[in-house]
């Protein structure tokens, strides 16, 4: 029988990167089966999953994967950006050439598979290693900005981005885009131009917001 740890991975991973259509029903019973585990194991890894938002869990209806909307993909995408924008400037201060070098290592397998994608290698298997790099890219960023808070936080609000955001990318439509844009935010956090960096995050970021965040001058 899979492990708890196993499933978990599993089933989280599956919920975030499309596995299931948006507002579908997660059946405890039938989820057990996939994973050769019980449904008490899946009920209480279901219960876990949404304590931070990726399931929806209601009594009398059971749980559900979150259905699709703009309006908290807009929220999680401004989020993002402010928790992004203040620990790669804090990583920047306080990282050093351990924390550059990290951060180039994860650019370096992130270009490798979107390269694979904009030369139309497009799978799910390749869909879910992208997801995969993209999100140890943006971690690495934050990474040395001291605050397990942020990270933890980041971590909860990226999972959900992501869900909220592959049912609308699957055919990897941003991927060339995403290219320059990783490249520059890498560029700017070698530089150690926090200015440069807030200003690329919030570019790479923007396509998801329903309306843009205010400047900082009118704030």
């Amino acid at each position: 029988m899979a492990s708890n740890r196993s499933v978990f991975d599993q089933l989280r991973d599956r919920v975030v990167n499309g596995g299931f259509e948006p507002g579908q029903r997660l059946r405890p019973q039938t989820l057990g089966k996939d994973y050769d585990c019980s449904a008490a194991m899946v009920r209480e890894i279901l219960f876990r999953l949404s304590t931070v938002g990726l399931v929806d869990y209601h009594e009398q209806r059971g749980f559900h994967v979150p259905e699709q909307s703009a309006e908290l993909q807009h929220d999680l995408t401004q989020f993002r950006i402010l928790l992004e924008c203040e620990g790669a400037c804090l990583s920047i201060r306080q990282g050093g050439i351990a924390w550059e070098a990290r951060l180039s290592a994860a650019h370096h397998k992130l270009s490798h598979i979107e390269s694979q994608v904009r030369a139309g290698r497009n799978s799910p298997e390749l869909l879910t290693l992208w997801t995969g790099a993209e999100q140890e890219f943006h971690q690495t960023l934050i990474d040395s900005c001291g605050s397990e808070v942020l990270k933890k936080t980041h971590a909860d609000v990226y999972m959900r981005f992501r869900q909220q955001l592959i049912t609308s990318d699957k055919e990897f439509v941003f991927v060339p885009e995403n290219i320059e844009q990783h490249r520059g935010i890498l560029e700017a956090a070698l530089a150690h131009d926090e200015g440069l960096i807030r200003e690329r995050i919030r570019s790479h970021l923007s396509r998801n917001l329903l309306h843009p965040l205010p400047d900082k001058a009118a704030v």
